[in-house]
This record gives C-alpha cells, sequence and structure tokens, in this order.
C-alpha cells in the first residue's frame, strides 16, 4: 500500500516481488500447521485463508498496486477496502482457534488483546484513523514522506485486524461479546466511516494533487473530479458490503440462539411444559 518509492516497472519489481515471498512464506508455515496435525482445521478455513493472502497480494503486490500508487486515486481506495474490509476478516477466519488460544494464552496477551480489542475503541480507532488519512491534506503531506506513509497503512492494518476480531469474536472466552452487542457495533462502525465517503461523492475540486495530473494520462475519459467521485463510490459500496454481510451473519446467528431451549426447561416434541419463554 506504500505510495511513490520510485516510479513504473521498478517499483513493481521491488515490492511485488517481496510481497510475494513473504506470502508464500507465511502460506508454507500454514500448511505446515495443517501437515502435522497439530490444530484442528476446517476446509473452509484453508479457503479463507488462501483467499485472504490472494487478495492481499493482488491488492499490495500486483501491477494494480503501481497504478494505485501513482495513476488512480479510485484504485488506491478500492487497494484499500480490499485489504482492511476484505483479506483481514478472512485471515482472522482462516485461523484455527487452537492456535489463537495457544498464541494469546499467556496472561500479558490476554490482557493487551482485551484492552486493544474494546468495542467501542477499536471502532472509533479504526474508522476515524481511517477518515483522518483520506483527509486531502493529511494524504497529500503523507504521500511526500514514503515512510511515514508505509507506518500509517501499518497502522491502519493493526487497527482493521483488532476490529474485525470485535465483530468475529474468533475466541469468545476473550471477547464475551453478545450477538445484540456486536450488531450494534457493526451498525455504529459503518455510520463513522459515511463522513469521508459523501465528502468523495459530492466533492467538486480535485484535492489528491498527486493523482490530480496522472488520471488522465491512463483514463483520458475521466478527470480528477470524476477519480476522487469513483473512490468515494468503491469505499461506500466495499465498506457497507463487508459490514452487511457481517451484520446478516450475526442477526442469523442471534435468530438461532434464540429459537434454542433453555436447558432449565429442556423441550420435547409433543410436550407441554409450563416454563418462563425466553427473551
Amino acid at each position: 500500500m506504500i505510495g511513490n518509492v520510485t516510479s513504473g516497472l521498478n517499483w513493481f519489481q521491488l515490492w511485488g516481488a517481496g510481497y510475494l515471498v513473504c506470502l508464500l512464506l507465511l502460506f508454507w508455515f500454514y500448511k505446515k500447521w495443517i501437515a502435522d496435525g497439530r490444530y484442528e482445521m476446517k476446509r473452509i478455513q484453508v479457503f479463507y485463508f488462501t483467499l485472504s493472502l490472494i487478495l492481499f497480494y493482488l491488492a499490495v503486490g500486483s501491477p494494480v498496486a503501481v497504478i494505485a500508487a501513482e495513476e488512480l486515486f479510485s484504485a488506491h481506495v478500492l487497494e484499500l477496502m480490499v485489504v482492511l474490509f476484505i483479506s483481514v476478516p478472512l485471515f482472522i477466519l482462516g485461523l484455527p482457534k487452537e492456535f489463537l488460544r495457544s498464541f494469546f494464552w499467556s496472561y500479558r496477551m490476554r490482557v493487551m488483546l482485551k484492552f486493544s480489542t474494546h468495542p467501542w475503541v477499536t471502532a472509533t480507532i479504526f474508522n476515524v484513523a481511517l477518515s483522518v488519512y483520506l483527509v486531502p491534506s493529511v494524504f497529500n503531506w503523507l504521500q511526500q514522506h514514503t515512510l511515514l506513509l508505509g507506518m500509517s497503512q501499518a497502522a491502519l492494518l493493526a487497527a482493521s485486524f483488532f476490529m474485525w476480531w470485535t465483530i468475529i469474536s474468533p475466541l469468545p472466552e476473550m471477547n464475551p461479546l453478545s450477538e445484540p452487542v456486536r450488531v450494534l457495533y457493526v451498525f455504529v462502525a459503518s455510520v463513522l466511516l459515511m463522513p469521508i465517503g459523501i465528502f468523495l461523492l459530492i466533492a467538486s475540486t480535485p484535492f489528491y494533487t498527486v493523482y490530480a495530473e496522472s488520471v488522465q494520462q491512463l483514463l483520458p475519459q475521466l478527470n480528477a473530479v470524476q477519480d476522487q467521485q469513483l473512490a468515494g463510490g468503491l469505499l461506500k459500496v466495499v465498506q457497507l458490503s463487508s459490514y452487511g454481510l457481517a451484520l446478516f451473519l450475526l442477526i442469523v446467528k442471534w435468530a438461532k440462539k434464540e429459537e434454542e431451549p433453555d436447558d432449565d426447561y429442556p423441550y420435547y416434541p409433543g410436550q407441554a411444559i409450563n416454563g418462563p419463554v425466553k427473551k
């Protein structure tokens, strides 16, 4: 996700090859966990993890990343959305629970995780940080400082991980949030990112100087303002789609739990019992 480091093909050769090697090594370690039978895995988890790495590479290591860094602001926003709203949750879903438990078993790690995944803190930090990152004055300044740009994108990646951890809750014993609370959490998170999306959609002046001239060199029929508006549309579509899917799955899970009989008052078909109604 880092911006103008060099230019064109040299940029792709440098960062693309580096990302590819790192992701292949990560996948090799992941497959080793599966092969030795140490952790119980499901096929769908392997699929989630593999898809997560593929999407991450396509976003930050493929030639698309060159366009995102130097040509189109909308491509940069799409790159962010794919990584932060699709790749990260798939990555969490692909990790075996027993591995996560072993990793966060120590007291210090559990305390750190509970603090880092406090629901309202994570929702605020991630969505406000992403909004600030996309503020034109901040974005244009970061583009001039490669190191700070990389650090800010790494911070967004970490904040996204903790936010999606709170939503997915892979270890309920460490993140004991009920489905109703997580439903509210997703709704609040979607609202917090709304202002920057609306700004990009309605802005009638090109604010992102890095892309103001280069956009028409790649696509002559697209001007800088339309590029901004396209970026706002992509932001809202990907963000609302990912949040909407999470919201739907949480509501379904909540409904299933509500349909389950109380353990203290088991229900047997054909038998009427007098017991309190589960609310």
